[in-house]
């Protein structure tokens, strides 16, 4: 880490630059520029296909394939020159792009051509999201693989469940954790029908100049075929700019995604405070600067606080981008290009799950210790038996000695044979245990 990135205002940048390479990549200024040129130069390419085709010269056609394919570096950093002079940076991309076509004045004069800022910011923030949106299902991918290995190690381990924070009706861990594993599953389905859409047709999107330029083209086809080619739907009606509701959409869906890895967060978090899991050492690692002793579960608390932090952002986001004053303002502007830091405290986040999944260990002893001798959890077969037997006040008579209490399995034994009368009954209740009292536990844990 250089003085420059020690100088660094926001951690992704700074301190955690290595964990959010992903994001960067995708929303940094450069990528977004990339993302303008490359709408830029398709619509070009569109352009002249279907309206100037007598211009589409092989020279002409090689360039922009070429471009399309890699768009060099010094032409981005040319865009941030040419910005200082325009104080605009969509009109600074397509003067960037301009110099590319040096001495070709044709080209050069329908570069933009009928398009408005709004035309190649809706296309250039849709591919960036579309792009990201690959990565985020590897990330849920990801999740699901590593608690899958978690969940299949401990499908079978019988464990005491906690309501209220207190003693349970037995469960195993392997249960619990698919929990989880079901609940990413069901959001990532979601996601994964996910559309992207972009507006295009000039300045409050009727495409003004267009018509009149051209009144028999069917512009609205047009639109739709131009956008196909970068996989974005059309947005047919809307203002100047894209109204971002698919954006909000996303941007909740995540935030769900965030909370159940919040929620997975507080409960690993919690077992590992029960000493239910152990956390395999790393010898270089310090957990205090005080006591030596200490391994901290800091993967999962630096989850949950980035976590946190992604759900603000993609809150605003998702409140405030599908609102603009008539036909635009630009308090969108500003907030679109803050979509990175969601995704960047996201990215953060998975990278401390994953490291941290793999860190635990069942600790096998101490979960059955705590639940071997917890007779009291079987005081619901016993209510549920004597119910059964017709005793309308069968719970009330286990409440009576079992509410709030531990119950050794000599009082529990003493209790079955006194107050149950059925043999069946009685037998069944007599060899049971904690640990075999499941349920359907075990086969839960492996449903996908």
């Amino acid at each position: 880490m250089d003085d420059t990135t020690l100088r660094n205002l926001s951690p992704l940048d700074g301190r955690y630059h290595d964990k959010t390479k992903v994001t960067r990549e995708i929303f940094s200024e450069h990528g977004l520029i990339q993302h303008r040129l490359k709408v830029e130069i398709v619509w070009l390419e569109y352009f002249l296909n279907h309206f100037k085709p007598e211009l589409l010269t092989d020279d002409v056609a090689k360039k922009l394939s070429n471009l399309k394919q890699s768009i060099p570096d010094e032409t981005v950093l040319r865009v941030k020159e040419i910005e200082k002079t325009t104080n605009h940076d969509v009109k600074a991309v397509e003067l960037a792009l301009s110099e590319c076509f040096e001495g070709n004045e044709a080209i050069q004069s329908l570069i933009h051509i009928f398009l408005t800022s709004e035309d190649i910011n809706s296309a250039s923030y849709a591919l960036m999201l579309k792009e990201m949106h690959s990565n985020t299902l590897d990330w849920i991918e990801n999740l699901e693989a590593a608690l899958g290995v978690l969940i299949d190690e401990n499908a079978e381990l019988p464990m005491m469940a906690r309501t209220h924070g207190q003693p349970a009706t037995p469960t195993t861990l392997g249960k619990e954790l698919n929990v989880f594993k079901q609940r990413l599953n069901k959001e990532k389905k979601t996601l994964e029908g996910q559309e992207f859409f972009a507006k295009w047709g000039g300045a409050t999107a009727n495409y003004n100049p267009h018509l009149l330029a051209f009144p028999q083209a069917d512009w609205l086809t047009h639109s739709e075929k131009f956008l196909d080619e970068l996989d974005l739907k059309l947005t047919k009606v809307s203002t100047q700019i894209e109204p971002h509701d698919y954006m909000a959409k996303v941007f909740h869906n995540l935030m769900r995604v965030n909370t159940i890895l919040i929620d997975f967060s507080l409960d690993i978090w919690t077992y590992i405070s029960f000493d239910y899991f152990k956390l395999k050492l790393d010898k270089n690692e310090v957990g205090s600067s005080t006591m030596p002793h200490k391994v901290n579960p800091i993967d999962f608390e630096n989850a949950e606080g980035n976590l946190g932090l992604a759900n603000a952002l993609f809150n605003h986001l998702a409140e405030k981008l599908p609102r603009s004053r008539l036909q635009r303002d630009l308090s969108d502007s500003t907030v679109l290009r803050n979509i990175g830091s969601a995704y960047g405290y996201m990215e953060l986040s998975v990278s401390s799950l994953l490291k941290g999944i793999t860190k635990l260990e069942a600790n096998v002893e101490a979960i059955a210790n705590d639940l071997n001798d917890r007779y009291e959890l079987l005081a619901e077969p016993l209510q549920s038996f004597l119910r059964l037997e017709g005793k309308k006040d069968g719970y009330d008579q286990v409440k009576l000695l079992s509410r709030g209490q531990k119950m050794n399995k000599e009082l529990y034994l003493e209790t079955v044979n006194s107050l149950v009368d059925n043999d069946e009954f009685k037998s069944i209740l007599l060899n049971l245990t904690p640990a075999s009292y499941l349920g359907l536990a075990t086969e839960l844990s492996k449903e996908e």
